[in-house]
């Protein structure tokens, strides 16, 4: 937007001064023109006073220019010059202007006793551009001069539009990453301004609308409470042991679930959280290990060292972790070794986690879909995860027949940015 103002003031700025300079270019030449021509004349009637007295000869040596004066018995008088059309001319009593080679003749004429006189004066083309070229030079430069100052001063007016223009936009990037608590600072014209409040107020309102919605949800959630309490009832109510300890495990997982819901819709999900990834990752791989080692599984872990701080909470990172190592215990035969890959990258981390089982079925790329008896949403958290931080995930097969999740994490904002 700045290079199109910019050019089009440029334009603007040329149109008009080509309108004033060509006319005032054109006047310096006609003023030029006219001096010359003006001294021509002076000169010639300085000589013109001298005609029929002995002084003529004397008069002609004084002029400083070129004169020539044609007597009525044919001779001539100062510089030589041919007798043309115009002279003759101006023999008959007229005072003539004319083209010459090389410039233009004053011919005046006077009368003595013999006839009539002729006094030509000689202006060049040199005298009559005298000062031109600087003159249309100086003009030259003032345009060029002009023309560059309005750009200067249209890129400082585009500057002040498109800079609040731009943190508009970014602001509204980072709001449709999730990122809620971004606003704009109002600021330029009056119009880019209204559109920042404007801006402010939508997410606002959109802040509110998932609050409310959150809040719904754990509503509604908290209200399944009641009838588990009375399914568990029911299950410590049966006869046979067996059943109702399967009963009542089940009661248990949906009720685990019932909480989970109600913990993440109140969750602020509006805020970007951050956490130490290396951390966040080496305790929840501790914590799985116990388990592969009860496989027999080996575990290979890369960690880099020091924090590597990302995008995402704590608790979206151990549940994402928790997700894909849940994913290999579930879904490859035991004693199978796995590894955990986490390192830096430009911009974030990427965590790898990989495996020498049979690799994944299509249906665990979909939502919802499961290979293997889970709810299926295991890598449809973790792609929420590392999208919700700016990242991607990406599902690929082992050179040696394993599946490799790799997920891409952001590091997060600077305030203010």
């Amino acid at each position: 937007m700045r290079h199109w103002l910019a050019l089009l003031v440029a334009a603007t700025t040329s149109v008009v001064l080509i309108a004033l300079l060509v006319p005032m270019a054109l006047l310096i030449r006609a003023v030029a023109e006219n001096g010359a021509m003006s001294r021509a004349t002076a000169a010639a009637e300085s000589v013109n006073v001298a005609v029929g007295t002995p002084d003529l000869e004397l008069a002609v040596q004084h002029v400083a220019r070129p004169v020539t004066v044609f007597l009525p018995d044919g001779r001539t008088l100062g510089a030589p010059a041919p007798r043309s059309d115009a002279v003759r001319l101006a023999a008959t009593g007229r005072s003539v202007t004319a083209e010459a080679p090389g410039g233009r003749e004053v011919l005046s004429s006077a009368q003595s006793a013999d006839g009539t006189v002729v006094i030509r004066v000689f202006v060049g083309d040199a005298e009559l551009a005298r000062g031109v070229r600087e003159a249309w030079g100086a003009l030259l430069a003032l345009g060029l001069a002009l023309v560059v100052l309005g750009i200067l001063l249209a890129d400082r007016l585009a500057l002040a539009v498109t800079r609040p223009v731009d943190g508009l936009a970014r602001v509204s990037h980072r709001l449709a990453g999730g990122d809620l608590a971004a606003r704009a600072e109002p600021g330029g014209p009056p119009e880019v301004r209204s559109v920042a409040l404007a801006l402010n107020h939508l997410a606002g309102r959109i802040g509110d609308l998932l609050a409310a919605e959150r809040e719904s949800a754990a509503d509604l959630s908290h209200r399944l409470r009641t009838p588990l309490t009375g399914l568990r009832l029911d299950a410590e109510s049966l006869r046979d042991p067996e059943e109702a300890a399967r009963v009542g495990a089940r009661v248990d997982a949906l009720e685990r679930a019932v909480s989970a819901v109600i913990t993440d819709a109140r969750r602020r999900t509006a805020d970007r959280a951050s956490c130490d990834a290396a951390a966040v990752v080496r305790d929840r791989v501790r914590f799985w290990s116990v388990l592969a080692e009860d496989q027999g599984r080996e575990v290979t872990v890369s960690l880099p060292a020091g924090e590597l701080p990302v995008a995402v909470g704590e608790g979206d990172l151990a549940a994402c972790v928790d997700a894909l190592l849940g994913n290999v215990f579930a879904h490859t035969p035991e004693e199978v070794p796995f590894s955990v890959r986490l390192e830096r990258r430009p911009g974030g981390a990427g965590l790898t986690v990989s495996d020498a089982g049979p690799g994944f079925d299509a249906t665990l790329l979909r939502r919802g879909g499961s290979g293997g008896g889970s709810t299926g949403l295991g890598l449809d958290i973790a792609r929420r995860t590392a999208e919700s931080s700016g990242g991607s995930l990406t599902v690929s097969s082992a050179p040696e027949g394993g599946a490799v999740v790799e997920l891409v994490l952001c590091v997060p904002e600077a305030d203010g940015s």
